[in-house]
């Protein structure tokens, strides 16, 4: 299997995870080891920026993972450009993950101010992540502003309901030229090998397994899921290549005629 690069840095996992909602420092430490996971993220308004004295950081800082702070939290671009450059300043890195949602019922990305700040900030010089709607033309714009990434959502975070947004993914990791991090929703690891089948670069994690009645156990679950879905998209799945056997002339024709 291949290494995942983001933004210039080649990593040995496809999967990210996220820190919320564990029982203890301790209990997170252990999820993300046994999940095989080398990019973690944290919003920036739970981190102890001075001291690093918090149940996140220091235990994080242990394991040698890479940190992507998130700007969770932040209701419209103002607030998430604030919060990233407090995070450049705290902890020492320029990789962000961009989250503007000011409805606290479902957190949803705001997609205006998403792009705004996604902008703003790359002109600043930070490696941008940015999370998002599965919308391909959304995702196509982040792109030209010269993201690092564009992480559409599989479904509602925190909801579990798994790839609901599987049509629009399909379009966004078909026409996209910087890796597709699919994050939020992802209830099970067999989702998250659906998703890396489909082609996704990387997805990202954290209520499936934090939430889970055994998250270590569970990360590790994740980690096996994430190696077979992206194992089974480089050998080249039989039912993808019966599809496009199946295609008729005229199918293929209008496919060539809409690039």
């Amino acid at each position: 299997m291949d290494n995942l690069v983001l933004a210039g840095v080649e990593l040995p996992s496809r999967l990210i995870l996220g820190t919320g909602k564990y029982a203890s420092g301790e209990q997170l430490k252990q999820a993300v080891a046994a999940s095989g996971a080398a990019v973690v993220t944290m919003a920036i308004k739970r981190v102890d920026t001075e001291g690093h004295r918090d149940d996140i950081v220091g235990p994080l800082r242990e394991l040698g993972v890479r940190l992507m702070p998130n700007t969770s939290g932040a209701r419209d671009a103002r607030e998430a450009v604030f919060a990233a450059r407090l995070s450049r300043e705290a902890l020492g890195t320029d990789w962000i993950k961009v989250e503007v949602h000011p409805g606290q019922k479902y957190l949803l990305p705001d997609p205006i101010a998403t792009y705004e700040a996604s902008r703003e900030l790359v002109r600043d010089g930070f490696k941008v992540f940015a999370y998002c709607g599965a919308d391909p033309e959304l995702c196509r714009a982040l792109e030209e502003v010269g993201v690092a990434a564009v992480m559409p959502l599989g479904s509602p975070i925190g909801s579990a309901r798994g790839l609901e947004t599987r049509g629009m993914l399909s379009i966004i990791i078909e026409q996209s030229h910087v890796p597709v991090v699919v994050d939020a929703g992802i209830g099970a690891p067999s989702e998250a090998a659906a998703a890396l089948e489909m082609g996704a670069a990387a997805l990202m994690v954290n209520t499936a397994v934090a939430a889970a009645g055994d998250p270590v156990a569970m990360a590790r679950a994740f980690c096996l899921a994430a190696e077979a879905g992206r194992t089974a998209y480089e050998a080249g799945l039989a039912s993808r290549a019966a599809t496009a056997r199946a295609t008729s002339p005229m199918e293929r024709f209008l496919e060539e005629a809409m690039k």
